[in-house]
This record gives structure tokens, C-alpha cells and sequence, in this order.
């Protein structure tokens, strides 16, 4: 459990094969000292389940999309409450889009929309011709002019089998984009 008045980030997951290594980077988030909570997007339990993230974090993972969810909750609304900062980690092209373009139709588009005073982390993870579209360039440099902080992605083997731009940014890279974004110094190194 976080220590009282640990600095409360919120980690949104989406429907990337690399959602697997969200769980890494909670991890490691927490090592920081760090308050995690974590929300999906349907297309990301598909890849890893809500009880992993809650396992970890020993909070709930809400998911999906709005009309999937209790009609009497707002939940982004209290994910977003007191956040230092929003990680977006893997980010898809769709949830940038929804980012850039202030769509709120999954709880972690909401969620960001909601936390207009937190920091904004977002780590791209797609096909290297996805992330090479000048739609998805726009989308980020849109973020990246509201002073989010775009973090990868890197050069390497991709998912899908492909070679190139497109792969979610390492662990180390993301942790210390956060923490200066929350204008820490660092704790751990060597990730």
C-alpha cells in the first residue's frame, strides 16, 4: 500500500499487445512511491484482465465503455479526483485520437478528459505505419502543444512481426518521464 500522501497517478491501458508491460510499469510506478490506479479500455482486457492491475495496486480497474458500465457511477470523475499526473501507457492510435481530440467515450479518455490540472504521459504503442500517419503525428503533436509529455515510441520489433517505429517506449523511459512531469527527482535507475 502507498504511503500517506503518496502523489496519486493514474494509469490508463490500452488495447496494444503491449498492455502486457502496463503491469511492469505499475510496478515500477510504485516502487517510485506513487499512488497507482489504473483504468482499461475494453480493447485492453482483451490482452490482460482487471484483476492483474487490481492485484497490484490493490485498487478497483474499471474498464470499457460508458454504456457498459453502471449508469449511477462516475467513476472517471473519482479516478481523476486528485490525480498528479495521467500515464497513457501502451497509448493506441484510437486513444490518442480521443486525447487529442477531447472524445470521452471509454473511462480512460474520460478519465484524462476529467484531470485537466494533472499531468499527461502518453507512450504510443502501434504499427509503425500507423504511428508514420500524418492523422496520428497531428494527434500528437496536438498533445505535445497542450504540454503533454509524448514519451517513444521506440525503433525495434513490433507485435505484429514488423520492424520499425512504433514500439512502446522501455520501462526506465516512462518512469522518468513521469517523474519529471511531477518534478521529482529520481529514485530508482537501471530499469
Amino acid at each position: 500500500m502507498p504511503e500517506a500522501g503518496a502523489k496519486k497517478v493514474v494509469l490508463g491501458v490500452s488495447g496494444s499487445i503491449a498492455a502486457y508491460k502496463a503491469a511492469l510499469l505499475c510496478r515500477e510506478m510504485q516502487r517510485e512511491g506513487w499512488d497507482v490506479w489504473v483504468a482499461m479500455t475494453a480493447c485492453a482486457t482483451q490482452y490482460v484482465g482487471p484483476l492483474t492491475f487490481r492485484g497490484l495496486t490493490g485498487h478497483p480497474v474499471p474498464h470499457g465503455r460508458f454504456e457498459d458500465m453502471e449508469p449511477d457511477r462516475y467513476e472517471h470523475l473519482a479516478l481523476a479526483e486528485g490525480a498528479a499526473a495521467v500515464v497513457v501507457a501502451p497509448c493506441t492510435a484510437a486513444t490518442m485520437s480521443r486525447l487529442a481530440h477531447g472524445a470521452a467515450d471509454d473511462i480512460v479518455s474520460c478519465t484524462a478528459l476529467s484531470a485537466p490540472d494533472a499531468a499527461l504521459v502518453v507512450a504510443p504503442a502501434m504499427n509503425t505505419r500507423m504511428w508514420r500517419h500524418p492523422a496520428t503525428q497531428a494527434n500528437a503533436e496536438i498533445l505535445r502543444s497542450r504540454g503533454a509529455r509524448i514519451v517513444g515510441p521506440e525503433t525495434g520489433e513490433l507485435g505484429c512481426g514488423e520492424s520499425g517505429s512504433g514500439r512502446l517506449a522501455g520501462i526506465g523511459a516512462i518512469v522518468a518521464a513521469v517523474r519529471e512531469a511531477l518534478g521529482e527527482a529520481g529514485k530508482t535507475d537501471g530499469i
